[in-house]
């Protein structure tokens, strides 16, 4: 089977992310890989839901390692051209939804690693569920048992075949602030939530987050939504926000919250519900070097360090390895991920099975 031909089939499986029910998906990568000599350890997650461990040539040494994940975001509110799960070509692109986010990518790095020769201590493949939701199926992984040795990763996520070494980290919070109602004639005799919201929500926009990083830029925040209240005439006792925060290396999460915490009124409810720290391997260091020239040789990519802003698994994998090596390098073009009428362009997958094949060549365990 052709990186075509396997992008389009997985693009046949409707994995959106609720529900996930990628099950079906991997089991038809586990029979592919077990027919080209994989060992394969499939871990559930659930109900119609799994993550797929593949390994072939373990050994001494630590294996060159690859990551993808099968669930898609759902497919929002505009019509589709071309059907999301029908794989439909046209003018040198495959379009469907999953394609660019990450199908293509995953499509790429088991073509390669059926085809090329297994090297020095061997080839792991680590296919998960429900990144989209914030790597569940990654700390689902780990959570199982010990990684296969792995002594660099790459993570197929899209970045048109360019050799980007980190992204930013995510921390999304949810705050609940508390107040007391009363009729909205006398806003006097309670205590709006609201207000104690847009108060606290200032000084958040305020606090200094801390360094920028030289490739990433300064951390970030958002506000992402505001709920609060039941009706016009009464003063609210409940609002809720939640934010986005993007950290950079060298900022502790905890100290993130610690530093919103000291905006918050009494009372208030704080819960994390992402919690991905950022990923950066040194671009000077000699694997990470190696892979950005063959990215720049085979698809004509620049070999200045840049980074990613959206989250992938290697916020989970890449310290439970370890912090080995990590480069994001797959076929998919960014700024169409989660697009409606989402395509990657036949020539990036063509160019990732080139790639990940060479990388598997140079790899030296």
């Amino acid at each position: 089977m052709d990186v075509v031909d396997l992008t389009r089939h997985l693009i046949g499986f409707d994995t959106i992310n609720p529900p996930g029910q990628e099950a079906e998906a991997m089991a038809f990568c586990a029979d592919l890989l077990r027919g080209g000599g994989f060992d394969v350890e499939v871990i559930a997650q659930g109900s119609d839901r799994c993550n797929l461990i593949a390994t072939k040539g373990i050994g001494a040494g630590r294996a060159l390692g690859f990551t993808g994940h099968l669930d898609t975001v759902p497919l929002g509110g505009a019509a589709w051209r071309y059907p999301p799960h029908d794989g439909l070509i046209e003018g040198g692109k495959l379009y469907g939804r999953g394609s660019t986010d990450m199908k293509g990518g995953v499509a790429a790095f088991i073509c390669a690693a059926l085809d090329a020769p297994v090297p020095p201590g061997g080839i792991a493949i680590l296919l998960t569920a429900g990144e989209e939701t914030g790597s569940d199926g990654a700390r689902v992984m780990i959570e199982a048992g010990p990684l296969p040795p792995i002594g660099a990763l790459i993570v197929a996520e899209p970045t048109a075949n360019r050799a980007v070494p980190g992204h930013k980290g995510a921390l999304w919070l949810r705050l609940v602030f508390h107040g007391v109602t009363a009729h909205g004639s006398a806003p006097e005799a309670g205590v709006n939530a609201i207000e104690l919201a847009m108060a606290a929500l200032t000084q958040i926009k305020a606090l200094d987050l801390g360094p920028a990083h030289p490739v990433m830029g300064a951390p970030s925040r958002n506000i992402g939504t505001i709920s609060g209240g039941l009706n016009t005439n009464s003063v609210p006792d409940r609002c809720e926000v939640t934010l986005d925060l993007r950290s950079v290396p060298g900022i502790v999460h905890d100290d993130l919250v610690a530093k919103i915490e000291t905006c918050l009124p009494a009372g208030t409810e704080l819960a994390r519900i992402i919690d991905l720290p950022a990923v950066w391997t040194d671009p000077d260091d000699p694997w990470i070097e190696g892979i950005t020239e063959l990215s720049a040789r085979v698809a004509n990519q620049p070999s200045n360090p840049m980074a990613m802003s959206y989250f992938t698994d290697a916020s989970i994998f890449t310290p439970a390895l370890d912090a080995v090596p990590t480069v994001i390098l797959g076929p998919g073009e960014p700024q169409l991920a989660h697009k409606t009428d989402e395509y990657v362009a036949l020539s990036r997958l063509e160019e990732a099975v080139r790639i990940y094949r060479a990388a598997l060549g140079q790899w030296e365990g």
